[in-house]
């Protein structure tokens, strides 16, 4: 859904006006994307203490970052919060702290060349303000297509699109050992790429 400060333009992701573009990575090596390497130390150093509960999760891809922290209980629910009573109190949360959160925004695109999106969470409510859904261009051959096809007409899924979503959900969902050991194995690549040989 377009439309709206939490969809682009100057919203609660900073972000550049229109016609203007990011740095760009091609494939997984990113030499013109800044290094967000320290991402979650710098925001954890300028996000107000008052904040969140603890230590605000923070990923990050080549096009976004993304920030959630954990809210206190409200203190009429300290029982153990209603899912009326947390979407409530993120709901505050988001309203109260949404300048804040554009101007650290923007100071982090600028820093790093992503955007960045917020959310928030009570036990097990989780709610995102806003992030990016970004379009992949992808070919696929008659089987694996079929794969696809099997998904919506199945009612899985309402697009091919969907279907393809779904099932990157579903490897991810089963793979995260994997696919975090990858990660680390790429971030080690990184470091030594940028290190150069030594003299």
């Amino acid at each position: 859904m377009r439309g709206g400060p939490e969809h682009g333009g100057r919203g609660e992701h900073g972000g550049r006006g229109r016609g203007e573009r990011g740095p760009r990575g091609g494939g997984w090596q990113q030499a013109d994307l800044p290094s967000a390497e320290d991402a979650p130390e710098w925001l954890a150093g300028r996000l107000p203490d008052d904040w969140f509960t603890g230590t605000p999760r923070v990923t990050v891809d080549r096009e976004e970052i993304v920030v959630v922290g954990e809210l206190p209980v409200p203190e009429d629910d300290a029982g153990g919060a209603s899912t009326a009573a947390a979407q409530g109190r993120i709901g505050r949360f988001r309203e109260d702290t949404r300048d804040a959160r554009v101007r650290i925004a923007q100071e982090a695109e600028q820093r790093y060349g992503r955007k960045v999106a917020w959310g928030a969470g009570i036990g097990d409510t989780q709610v995102m303000f806003s992030h990016l859904a970004v379009p992949v261009m992808t070919r696929l051959r008659h089987d694996e297509r079929r794969v696809l096809d099997t998904l919506v007409d199945a009612g899985v899924a309402r697009s091919r699109s969907d279907a393809l979503a779904w099932c990157v959900k579903l490897v991810g969902e089963h793979a995260d050992d994997w696919l975090a050991e990858l990660r680390e194995a790429m971030a080690e690549v990184d470091k030594l790429r940028r290190r150069g040989p030594a003299d």
